[in-house]
């Protein structure tokens, strides 16, 4: 009996000693790579005074690098020089040059890793009936190939409505490929919808973030891409995901607020760049189509399709929002249900409007969870002072990710106002400079504003005494809300 003892006594040390070591190197890779000094100290004092709780949590939630995922994204630019190069330059004479002249485009490029096209028309999609119709329409007319990825994807009556259109197609002969997350959609890969795809010929593969020997542990990254394109002519993108709840069906959520673009010409490749370099991750192998056009302009919208992605060296989702509140000249409008965004981000906004940019923020007045909640109103309290309004939108939930920057240039797409989907997610946005698109948003996003009520700093100090705290205590979440 001394002996197992003793033995057990033994086996606690090694581990106690191990589980120690394991802290102290991970505390040093917190230090060396987590993007802000704050993350830095606060995994760095856990780790190393509460190892047994620590080590296990950063293991899972520590890391906000993606590791492996943008040497293979490097492997699909060079197929899109490759496309590029069969069009017989179709799409070059789209080409916007990076100049003076196009400062946020020029800025942008680099992070987005492909150039803006202008030729493009793009269309507004104001809620789901008008969005789902819009790309089932498009489903129903695809003869070569269909790209279909979102976050979450349900077995309901709207999942099983595209679904047929995809099974419909598939056993036409067209090439049908599609991609959820396994987290957001948690259900689906083990769901008779997702069977019933296979069954006919739909190629259905999970986004598959736990891959590599650095990401196995890691259950904090999500692929919240929604991108849709039908034979390289049209791509769908924007907030929506496929469930009835999107359609205004949940009683809990009530109308459910989002917005969806659809996008015709040579702008068409970045959304499918995006979706080739997500199934190269995904399945180890090369989307198996030929992207072709024929260089007629479908409109007058010059188009930057913007991915973003835990993978790469710097946080484009946040840095694109920066670029566009600092480039603001007269206006700067944002749409998010998520507003939990970084220091950086709250002092662009506050800077804007001291030089007299019109600086709104919209988000809903019943936000998606107590947490997120009470981060939202402290961020609030930073802006009001500054002169930025607050609009807290009470006609349901709202859900779209729209920016409008001056007249003329607009933003729609799956990345939040928060450091998710700065730091943690992979995201997409629709970048458009287009008076006649602007204008648009424009209108609804007035039409939304009349559907909330307006913030104001007395409310605030108004407020309950324990206020104060609680939005302080959500805040120190605020970088994994």
């Amino acid at each position: 009996m001394d002996i197992d003892v003793s033995l057990y006594a033994q086996i606690a040390a090694i581990a106690a000693v191990l589980l120690y070591v394991i802290a102290i190197v991970s505390a040093l890779e917190a230090i060396l790579k987590t993007r802000t000094a704050q993350g830095a100290v606060a995994w760095a004092i856990s780790l190393l005074t509460f190892p047994l709780l620590s080590v296990p949590l950063y293991l899972v939630f520590g890391r906000n690098k993606f590791d492996g995922y943008l040497e293979q994204r490097d492997q699909i630019e060079e197929e899109s020089l490759r496309l590029i190069r069969k069009t017989s330059g179709a799409v070059e004479q789209h080409l916007v040059s990076v100049s003076r002249d196009t400062p946020l485009y020029s800025s942008l490029f680099n992070l987005a890793r492909m150039p803006a096209t202008s030729g493009n028309r793009v269309e507004l999609l104001i809620d789901g009936q008008a969005t789902f119709d819009s790309i089932a329409q498009g489903l129903q007319s695809a003869e070569k190939y269909i790209l279909f990825q979102f976050y979450i994807i349900r077995d309901d009556d709207l999942g099983r409505r595209l679904g047929r259109l995809l099974s419909d197609r598939a056993r036409a002969g067209v090439k049908v490929f599609l991609i959820f997350d396994e987290i957001g959609s948690r259900k689906f890969g083990s769901s008779k919808l997702c069977q019933q795809l296979r069954m006919t010929g739909v190629q259905v593969v999970p986004f598959n973030t736990t891959q590599g020997r650095r990401n196995r542990f890691q259950l904090n990254f999500r692929n919240h891409r929604k991108i849709v394109v039908v034979d390289g002519k049209a791509a769908w993108i924007g907030g929506f995901n496929i469930g009835d709840e999107y359609l205004g069906k949940n009683k809990r959520r009530g109308q459910w607020r989002d917005t969806h673009t659809r996008v015709r010409g040579p702008a068409v490749l970045g959304a499918e760049l995006a979706f080739a370099t997500d199934w190269l991750w995904a399945t180890q192998s090369h989307l198996s189509i030929d992207w072709d056009f024929n260089g007629e302009a479908s409109g007058d919208s010059t188009v930057l399709v913007f991915p973003s992605d835990p993978a790469s060296e710097y946080e484009e989702a946040g840095l694109m929002y920066h670029q566009a509140i600092v480039a603001a000249k007269d206006r700067i409008w944002i749409a998010s249900p998520y507003f939990v965004p970084d220091h950086a981000i709250i002092s662009a906004l506050q800077l804007a409007a001291l030089r007299g940019v019109d600086v709104r923020v919209i988000i809903p007045d019943e936000p998606d969870g107590p947490v997120v909640g009470m981060a939202n109103w402290s961020f609030t309290r930073e802006l009001l002072p500054l002169g930025v309004k607050v609009y807290r939108y009470q006609g349901g939930f709202m859900h779209q990710k729209v920016l409008l920057m001056d007249d003329e240039t607009a933003g729609v797409g799956t990345a939040n106002f928060d450091n998710r989907s700065f730091r943690l997610n992979f995201e997409i946005t629709l970048l458009v400079k287009d008076p006649v698109f602007a204008s648009e948003v424009e209108a609804m996003l007035l039409a939304d504003m009349g559907r909330c009520r307006q913030v104001s700093r007395e409310e605030i100090d108004n407020k309950p005494v324990w206020f104060p705290l609680a939005m302080g205590v959500a805040r120190l979440f605020a970088p994994i809300l």
